[in-house]
């Protein structure tokens, strides 16, 4: 499987076929096949089979216009003035009025357009193929069975939530046949473990063996984000590309079963229409920010559950997030190719940070509020002025350079004196004195790009997940490697052998 680059990289999705803020359904239909293939095999038993019965609108027609025709006709681009994001505008139509005549599939301007061979056709060449055969006879035999809405289903229902409610996520490989790459993990409280994300499960290792201690079921396919919470409860930011994003709090020690058992899944914060990629506490544990490729910051306060902001202050997707010291502030990181610091108080923006001009993947700010610092694709970590109170607001103070390759991921410890830790496509992580700015150690081992990296809460560990499933935890102090493990359950790498001649 080729290597994936940029942004995309860094959350393990395919790569956009075009810019956009958010998925195209091509590239997540193709995500979600590739990754079905490489943890199952063939995946011919996840192909709907023609119904017998009627055709179901909801569960047989709304997914082929998800995957085929949202990328052109969903709620913000409209083409030919078309919205098929529900039944109702579906048959209210564009430019053509309605394009469905009940029972006269031939008469029918949508059968017309899927199966036309020139420059009329739909999907149009430049956005994917046009759609098989068998498909498009479903959609003519729903139409010639009157083209009905399902019972219980609102005409004006929106199909993307309808069919979430549908859908039931699949159970996790006992044995991986392949590694998963690590977009996310978090130390324990009491620094003895370490949870990382796998494919639609968390799975929890005992940091000083490497041992897996448990596998904890999750609806999102990927978690891209995680955090705990002061009372010990695990926050993760994650979903399923193109389709769902979601915030969920979870009690890692109460279950296995992160899906349905209100004991371990206790709250789901928010649902979006992809995924959440960003999460970030801040530091007295009573504010939750949270972002992803729909662009919106959302900020809760914990204590009461509400949600107090949502900030749309970027103009593509938001990759990091983190608070002030204070909490007062909170800095965001964006493929737009800038880093943002937004005043909660004032609830406007403070500063705008530039200079990397290429997608900035990290952020965070410094211990005395006063320094702005980020990294991202342009393999920098970079320090600017991030108080309101200066007089260069915004301008870059120093450029540590730091890495060879793009920088994904830092994280910053709660120490008197800030460790801040950064890993990169350079396979290594590196540790800064986060105040003075200055490189500390350069930690090595992975055998791939590194996605993830935690410190622990006692700031003695520090740990880093890589595309190949490794997961490798240093002892700060020295640099030494405490453990290292592939984090994808019953993977055997396999053994080359050398034929002799």
């Amino acid at each position: 499987m080729a290597r994936r680059e940029g942004a995309a990289a860094v959350f393990g999705v395919v790569p956009m076929l075009r810019s956009r803020p958010c998925y195209c359904i091509l590239c997540a239909v193709l995500g979600l096949f590739l990754a079905w293939l490489l943890l199952f095999g063939s995946p011919t038993s996840a192909i709907a089979q023609t119904p017998k019965g009627p055709v179901s609108f909801i569960n047989d027609i709304a997914p082929l216009l998800k995957e085929n025709c949202y990328a052109c006709h969903d709620a913000k681009k409209k083409k030919g003035k078309l919205e098929m994001t529900s039944y109702e505008t579906l048959r209210k139509g564009g430019t053509k009025d309605d394009p469905i005549t009940p029972g006269k599939s031939k008469e029918s301007y949508l059968i017309d357009v899927l199966r036309a061979t020139d420059a009329s056709r739909m999907p149009p060449k430049d956005v994917g193929d046009p759609l098989p055969k068998e498909k498009i006879d479903l959609i003519a035999r729903w139409i010639d069975e009157g083209a009905k809405l399902d019972a219980g289903v609102a005409a004006n229902a929106d199909l993307l939530r309808e069919l979430r409610k549908r859908w039931s996520p699949p159970t996790p490989p006992e044995k991986y046949k392949y590694p998963i790459n690590v977009n996310a993990l978090a130390f324990t409280p009491d620094n003895k473990q370490v949870v990382v994300g796998g494919y639609h499960e968390l799975t929890i290792w005992d940091a000083a063996t490497g041992k897996l201690d448990k596998r904890i079921r999750t609806r999102a396919e990927r978690a891209y984000g995680m955090l705990f919470l002061p009372d010990g409860k695990l926050v993760v930011a994650g979903g399923r590309p193109g389709q769902e994003g979601d915030v969920r709090i979870y009690d890692i020690a109460a279950g296995t079963d992160g899906i349905a058992d209100p004991k371990v899944m206790l709250k789901e914060l928010v649902q979006s229409d992809d995924s959440i990629l960003a999460l970030a506490l801040s530091k007295d544990g009573t504010k939750l920010a949270a972002a992803g490729c729909d662009r919106i910051v959302r900020v809760w306060d914990l204590p009461s559950g509400k949600l107090e902001h949502s900030i749309e202050n970027h103009a593509d997707w938001v990759l990091g997030l983190n608070f002030s010291p204070n909490g007062k502030y909170l800095a965001s990181a964006s493929r737009d190719k800038t880093a943002k610091i937004w005043d909660l108080g004032a609830k406007e923006s403070l500063v705008t940070f530039p200079d990397h001009q290429n997608p900035v993947y990290a952020v965070a700010i410094s211990a005395d509020g006063k320094l702005g610092i980020s990294a991202g694709e342009d393999n920098n970590v970079r320090m600017w002025q991030a108080s309101d109170s200066a007089k260069q607001i915004g301008k870059q103070t120093k450029s540590l350079g730091g890495h060879g390759k793009a920088i994904f991921r830092m994280a910053v410890s709660n120490a008197a004196k800030p460790l801040l830790a950064t890993c990169s496509a350079d396979g290594t992580v590196r540790l800064w004195d986060a105040t003075a700015g200055s490189a500390l150690k350069t930690l090595s081992g992975p055998n791939d790009w590194v996605y993830a990296v935690a410190i622990s809460p006692d700031s003695k560990l520090v740990a880093g997940g890589a595309w190949n499933g490794e997961v490798r935890i240093w002892k700060v102090d020295d640099g030494k490697v405490q453990t290292a493990f592939n984090a994808s359950p019953g993977y055997a790498p396999a053994v080359k052998t050398e034929v002799k001649k």
